[in-house]
């Protein structure tokens, strides 16, 4: 039995292309491609529901593993663009916090819904 897996793990690793798809060249950023896809599903939620301290230790993070990608040998370019992905999608989520939080934005939210009413019952006129 040994030996049959072994000859099938040769087989598989001659392969240059199925050689990638079997390490963890591939797998680590593709199951990891689950954040910034969340992050990016995220932008369209109420910004009152972002934590902005979850936010800073994701952007953290990416850029620390954007940086880490570049530094393995092999490069790791998918993971790169996963962590890519993942800190444009944290940066928007922190100036979409910092806008609700400490610019103006949930007083602007709250005047548009007192104003909206009043505008629609003035064009119905």
């Amino acid at each position: 039995m040994a030996a049959v897996v072994k000859a099938l793990n040769a087989k598989i690793r001659s392969n240059p292309v199925a050689n990638y798809l079997c390490s963890t060249h591939f797998w680590g950023p593709a199951s990891n491609f689950g954040i910034p896809i969340a992050a990016v599903l995220d932008t369209q939620k109420s910004p009152e529901l972002i934590s902005g301290q979850m936010t800073g230790a994701l952007t953290i993070y990416a850029f620390t593993f954007m940086r880490y990608a570049l530094a393995v040998t092999p490069r790791n370019y998918l993971l790169f663009g996963c962590h890519f992905v993942n800190a444009g999608a944290q940066l928007t989520q922190g100036y979409r916090y910092l806008d609700w939080h400490y610019w103006g934005g949930k007083e602007k939210a709250v005047q548009k819904a007192v104003t909206a009413p009043a505008a629609a019952a003035a064009i119905a006129k």
